[in-house]
């Protein structure tokens, strides 16, 4: 008995023990590693984030793919999960599925029930990593972001269960400190950097110093910037692309060295700008530069297990054509070795665009031998050309390497309404059932610029979760009801299935390349009298203007805050820009056949429209150019710097591309660009046309076109 007793006291004072210091370490433990998704959603609701507890668990799947789990107890929201992303991605699924919530860049709508109501969801994703952010993007979009900037979008990002973020900033304040250690002076550094608005494309080789020099101001903000990014990154178990040396360095690099073998390559895309200059994998330098760059880098920010090289971005590799085969792979050896020594057990990340972009170049042949030398398991593909090449398809999806398939969807930042969201269902759907799609790991999208056509970022992030098994009609009635409200009526749905049947079911905005010619619309593009041959654009205007009908009509029922009249507006601009390019074809016929009377009456109506279009969008940030302009004009720390940004903010919109055929490329359908810069260039164009009509005199279009871009560099240089 006696033993008995002294048992069971031992036992009570075991339980007791476990009781006191076990469990609530381990509840500790717990709320230490969800503090950085807790955060999320306390930004995100407020107090009521108490309401949740979260729970990180193991992840048991073979591919490490994450996991969810959601139920409501009481007034209590339970939440386990493989990562803190999934986590806030769990969270903001149970919010918007029961309507509470919506987060987009135009805004979110949050409004939370009193009591939580019961709900169960279980869902798991066969895709290890969900990919984010184009190289470009930090160009087009965030040469002006702040960390308060900065910190909403990864909180975007988290949401939407990313956790492979492209992450650029930053990374002039290591090619200074490396570039010096070479004995480049601050002279030779400024005549190399080119202007923040241009350096993804600085940092990709195919430019030097454009729209310089770059202030050291912006350095040590992008620095202090970057520290913070990757370290919410990381807090949120996202996995950051950080850059690594891909050969290219500074001309007054060398000219300091002509000992080694660097190439002087061709001015890219045409566009007459300055030489780059390309390290060869052979010379030992390559892996000296690219070791030490990643030394300084981790230094800096920190190790990371992700490295981004490009070396042949829209550049044809400087091979011969007797060895072509064994020096493409010597680059990719080099590179992957060079990440390897530098961060042991790193991974090498490159963009799958050049293979889509130069398919003459990149055979078969050439692709496998580039990739010949690098293991399978260290190396990720990020294909993410889907909506215009099938390059998985057409390179054996990628001969045994880790790949991640995608869309870019946004080009240049250039915002018509488009999206298609049927085609990005059914090729997933295809996708996982195919036997030849190799070693397929992410999926995602990697847009150019941001701030647009939210619904196809929404879709797409469900997508690697819900495997397309929802149809869309199904997706987009708890979307609407996220969006809008508990009150959105049937026609307003009838809307949106007209919008989806107009213009989101258009997998790429072909034209905004017509003619060689760049811009969303003809109107967004230089003028020229060829315009009559244009076909149109996607999509089906008629049915449009059904779904624009019915949205006006429905507005009075909704509160002038619900982001239902953002949608409207956005539908509005992209109708009447679309019609303006019909006016324009119009008008230049009419002028042409000496119709002066219906030109000039055409000329009216797009002015109008123009002006119109122009107004309309007053009071939209995302959708203006004072808003772009005075963000890079804050960003500066004195007059001379905010006098570059806003050069740079201007000469990118409009005529960044240089001699070739990009000009325009990034074209904005923002106020201020109708009335101040797209309709300027077009009355120019239009009343010259009509003068040589009624003077009987040959019409000089080139030497209109010239006057026209004197106008446009006048344009950026005022500020």
């Amino acid at each position: 008995m006696k033993n008995k007793r002294s048992n069971s006291l031992k036992a009570n004072i075991v339980f007791f023990v476990l009781l006191f210091f076990v469990v609530p370490h381990g509840y500790s433990k717990n709320e230490e590693n969800t503090k950085s998704s807790m955060a999320v959603l306390e930004r995100l609701i407020g107090d009521r984030a108490k309401e949740f507890d979260l729970l990180i668990i193991e992840n048991k799947d073979q591919n490490n793919s994450d996991s969810f789990e959601i139920e409501t107890i009481g007034n209590r929201v339970k939440i386990t999960a493989t990562s803190n992303s999934s986590i806030c991605y769990a969270a903001y699924t149970f919010l918007r599925d029961i309507g509470a919530v919506s987060v987009s860049w135009e805004g979110n709508r949050i409004d939370l029930p009193k009591t939580w109501p019961k709900y169960s969801k279980r869902q798991s994703t066969p895709f290890k990593y969900r990919k984010y952010l184009n190289a470009c993007t930090f160009g087009y979009t965030t040469p002006w972001w702040d960390w308060k900037r900065w910190e909403q979008e990864i909180d975007w990002m988290a949401l939407h269960g990313i956790n492979l973020p492209t992450a650029m900033e930053g990374q002039e304040a290591v090619w200074q400190l490396l570039w010096k250690e070479y004995g480049l002076t601050n002279s030779e550094l400024e005549a190399h950097f080119a202007g923040p608005a241009f350096l993804p494309w600085q940092r990709m080789g195919n430019i030097n110093s454009l729209e310089g020099p770059l202030p050291q101001g912006w350095i040590n903000k992008k620095e202090a910037v970057q520290k913070n990014i990757i370290q919410r990154m990381k807090a949120l178990d996202m996995y950051s692309v950080v850059p690594a040396f891909s050969g290219y360095v500074p001309k007054a690099f060398a000219a300091k060295h002509p000992e080694s073998k660097i190439s002087e390559l061709k001015s890219w895309s045409g566009g007459g700008f300055e030489s780059t200059y390309l390290l060869d994998s052979k010379d030992p330098l390559f892996k000296e530069i690219g070791k030490r760059f990643i030394e300084i880098y981790i230094k800096l920010y920190g190790k990371s297990d992700f490295y981004l090289a490009d070396s042949f971005n829209e550049i044809t590799p400087p091979v011969s054509e007797e060895h072509k085969y064994e020096e493409l792979s010597d680059y990719g050896k080099t590179i992957f070795e060079t990440i390897n020594e530098a961060a042991p057990g790193a991974t090498w990340v490159m963009q799958g665009w050049l293979f889509g972009d130069n398919k003459e170049f990149w055979t078969k042949e050439a692709t496998s031998a580039f990739l010949s030398k690098v293991p399978n398991d260290r190396m990720i593909i990020q294909d993410y050309a889907n909506d215009r090449y099938k390059v998985w398809e057409n390179q054996e999806a990628f001969y045994g390497k880790q790949w991640t398939y995608g869309y870019v969807h946004n080009y240049g930042g250039s915002n018509p309404v488009y999206g298609d969201l049927n085609f990005y269902k059914n090729e997933l759907t295809g996708l996982l059932k195919n036997p030849n799609k190799g070693n397929l790991i992410g999926y995602g999208v990697m847009p150019e610029g941001l701030n647009n056509n939210s619904i196809v970022y929404e879709y797409l992030y469900d997508l690697p979760w819900t495997q397309g098994e929802e149809s869309v009609n199904d997706w987009l009635k708890k979307y609407l009801n996220a969006r809008y409200g508990g009150n959105t009526a049937d026609p307003v749905f009838q809307a949106w299935q007209l919008l989806i049947k107009s213009v989101y079911s258009t997998r790429y905005w072909e034209t905004r390349w017509w003619e060689d010619k760049a811009g969303a619309y003809l109107f967004f593009k230089r003028p020229t009298l060829k315009i009559t041959e244009f076909k149109g654009n996607p999509g089906d205007k008629v049915v449009l203007k059904e779904a624009l009908d019915i949205f006006k009509k429905e507005s009075k029922n909704f509160d002038k805050k619900n982001l239902y009249h953002y949608d409207v507006l956005e539908t509005s601009r992209h109708y009447y820009s679309l019609c303006i390019d019909d006016l324009l074809i119009e008008c230049v016929k009419a002028y042409e056949i000496n119709d002066i009377k219906k030109g000039d009456a055409l000329f009216k109506e797009i002015e109008k429209t123009a002006l119109d279009i122009d107004k309309m969008l007053s009071g939209e940030a995302l959708n203006d150019l004072n808003y772009w302009i005075k963000s890079a004009s804050d960003y500066g720390s004195t007059p001379e710097e905010s006098k570059l940004y806003v050069k740079n903010a201007k000469t990118l919109i409009t005529l960044w591309g240089g001699e070739g055929h990009l000009n325009d490329y990034a074209s904005r359908s923002w106020r201020g660009m109708y009335k101040g810069f797209y309709w300027p260039r077009w009355k120019m164009f239009l009343q010259a046309l009509k003068t040589a009509k009624v003077n009987k005199t040959p019409f000089a279009e080139s030497n209109e076109n010239e006057l026209i871009k004197q106008w446009e560099i006048n344009w950026c240089d005022r500020n």
